[in-house]
């Protein structure tokens, strides 16, 4: 059988290389980045999960933390037991109360129109006000959208920007008037 190619050379020790520096970044690549900022700064490297947990409150297992109500009359008997030693003091609460703050946040809008499609929309209503199907048989329709999805996406548009809709037909109206 044919051996694997790059094993057959005899490994030396490289002396230039520091090896504290190599386990400690070895060490960091292995370990999981925390996406949570608050819970990372926290984090204690030389305790372990469940016991960072408990420092700030958070559960690292919620069927545990949170217990199902059918099963009361079950674990009766290992309550006066389980809940001493289950309830730890909470010695970093300020994490709890910062991702607490956060999550009380009102979140950004962040769905928005490309401005491709916001393009294309004023430019067929420029040209063809309300008409859809000139609109469908109009060059600039590329993907050959039918009146419907036209009509469609123009009422996409109106409900993202209802101001915005409201001003371009305004000034198309003022338009018209000084043609006229």
């Amino acid at each position: 059988m044919p051996k694997a190619k790059g094993k057959g050379r005899r490994r030396r020790y490289c002396y230039s290389v520091n090896r504290k520096r190599l386990h400690r970044s070895a060490r960091r690549r292995a370990a999981p980045r925390i996406a949570c900022s608050h819970i990372r700064q926290a984090w204690d490297r030389s305790k372990s999960v469940a016991q960072n947990l408990a420092e700030m409150g958070l559960a690292g297992d919620p069927n545990k933390a949170v217990p199902i109500p059918g099963k009361e009359l079950l674990v009766s008997g290992m309550e006066s037991n389980g809940q001493d030693q289950g309830k730890q003091l909470v010695r970093k609460p300020y994490v709890l109360n910062e991702m607490e703050y956060e999550a009380s946040l009102p979140e950004k809008k962040s769905n928005t129109l490309s401005r491709d499609l916001i393009d294309y929309v004023r430019y067929m209503i420029q040209n063809h006000g309300e008409n859809y199907k000139e609109m469908a048989r109009d060059e600039k329709n590329y993907y050959q959208d039918t009146p419907k999805q036209i009509k469609r996406k123009i009422n996409v548009y109106k409900n993202f920007y209802p101001e915005e809709y409201k001003d371009f037909v305004a000034s198309l109206k003022q338009e018209k008037m000084e043609v006229q």
